[in-house]
């Protein structure tokens, strides 16, 4: 394994996504990058299904990558991502060389949940060796913030307007992690920007394994959460202290968590700081609270703050 991440002196300096791209204010899917390429270095190759950082981060003519990077459709970046793969040992056979290049496929979560499922878990079958990176927002974003099967229940979007007869989104997120896993992969794990070390170890140790990886990467989205353009890394870690995102990894099928938390925020904190959760009664945030208790239970949370 790699040395670990731990201060800031063990970082590299280069930035490897250029400033200037054109992600909303306060986005933290560019700070999630911006880590990513720190740990995984510059001798990297990046595939982008069509999403948020696909818009935002090469308008033509320009490109804010400094590393090789495709653009790919919403439903092939795995696929894309195993032919470079393929290509990338056929040239090694070629030349006979040891150094490995990096592959990471980056897609957001419509692209990862919802479009881009069947050639992930293709790949994922295949025992493909490349790390596979969904970066959550939990919405179509840059189309219009549509619901996706990883938009949260009860939250409200375009297509999962509030009303009289509607509370929003009406059911839970799919569980991506437990699907990834179920392929028997060696590395699994939940991260979020907001615990930069943990999420830059864990891409670090996704490289460093034979075979598939996952990573699902929680990215708070000011426009479609709703929520002021300077709180986005405050609000990645209130959805980790409530229970709602634990920090965990699966390495060949055991789970270990990542980050404790010994006294965990109650849900209300996080729903009332969010725009898209401001319909809800105190019945509507109860039941959300008994999810995240839930969740505490299974990944050995500390209890309820009182």
């Amino acid at each position: 394994m790699s040395t670990a991440f731990r201060t800031l002196k063990d970082l590299p300096k280069e930035e490897l996504l250029a400033p200037g791209h054109r992600l909303c204010a306060g986005c933290t899917v560019g700070t999630t990058i911006r880590q990513i390429l720190k740990a995984a270095g510059k001798n990297t190759v990046v595939v982008s299904s069509t999403g948020c950082v696909e818009v935002a981060t090469t308008y033509f003519p320009q490109s804010a990558w400094r590393i090789p990077w495709t653009h790919v459709a919403f439903e092939n970046a795995a696929s894309v991502a195993s032919g470079i793969q393929h290509g990338m040992a056929a040239l090694y056979r070629k030349k006979k060389s040891d150094e490995k290049v990096n592959i990471i496929a980056f897609g957001g979560d419509g692209g990862t949940f919802d479009i881009g499922i069947q050639a992930l878990s293709g790949a994922l079958e295949r025992g493909e060796d490349f790390v596979y990176i969904c970066y959550d927002n939990e919405a179509y974003m840059n189309t219009g913030v549509q619901r996706s099967s990883a938009t949260p229940y009860a939250a409200a979007t375009t297509t999962s307007p509030p009303g009289k007869l509607s509370k929003g989104q009406n059911r839970d997120k799919k569980d991506m992690m437990a699907i990834a896993v179920a392929h028997g992969i060696p590395y699994a794990a939940t991260a979020c920007p907001s615990y930069p070390y943990d999420l830059m170890n864990k891409t670090r140790r996704a490289l460093d394994v034979e075979g598939p990886a996952f990573l699902h990467v929680l990215t708070p989205c000011p426009t479609g959460w709703r929520f002021d353009i300077s709180g986005g890394i405050e609000m990645g870690k209130l959805a980790v202290l409530t229970g709602l995102w634990p920090l965990y990894e699966v390495v060949d099928g055991k789970m270990k968590l990542t980050v404790q938390v010994p006294r965990r925020e109650p849900i209300k904190k996080y729903l009332q700081a969010q725009g898209r959760f401001r319909h809800l009664k105190p019945e509507d945030i109860a039941k959300i609270q008994e999810k995240a208790d839930a969740a505490a239970a299974k990944f050995g949370l500390g209890p309820l703050r009182q």
